[in-house]
């Protein structure tokens, strides 16, 4: 993420096809390490058996390891990252532009939440 805001370049994403695949690839990395972690936690502390995503981050939220908000904004990036991943359909530039300049921080947020919670165990 830190290599995200560092280096993209978010007023070229639009008519950059390069910076646009390096944005969306590099949220595509840390959204799915983001998950990894989750996925590590609610195994490690055996909040449950999740069947998706969603149900992965509302056991997070449920135990308090992230509130019910920072859930709802990661299962919204977990959206992207699947359209990014599985190609259903076109990135627009508009709304990565838009992720980058605006949400990177809702990504931070949550890493921090699970930190937190590692280092309070």
């Amino acid at each position: 993420m830190h290599e995200l805001e560092s280096l993209a370049r978010p007023e070229h994403v639009e008519a950059d096809v390069r910076e646009r695949r390096f944005v969306e690839h590099t949220l595509q990395i840390a959204i799915q390490a983001a998950l990894d972690i989750a996925s590590y936690v609610v195994s490690d502390e055996r909040l449950g058996e999740p069947r998706t995503n969603r149900e992965l981050l509302d056991l997070l939220a449920a135990a308090g390891w992230t509130t019910p908000d920072q859930a709802a904004t990661m299962r919204r990036m977990v959206g992207f990252r699947n359209i990014v991943v599985h190609g259903y359909t076109a990135v627009d530039p508009a709304i990565l532009r838009h992720v980058v300049e605006h949400h990177l921080g809702d990504l931070g947020e949550f890493v921090t939440a699970i930190r937190r919670g590692l280092t309070s165990r």
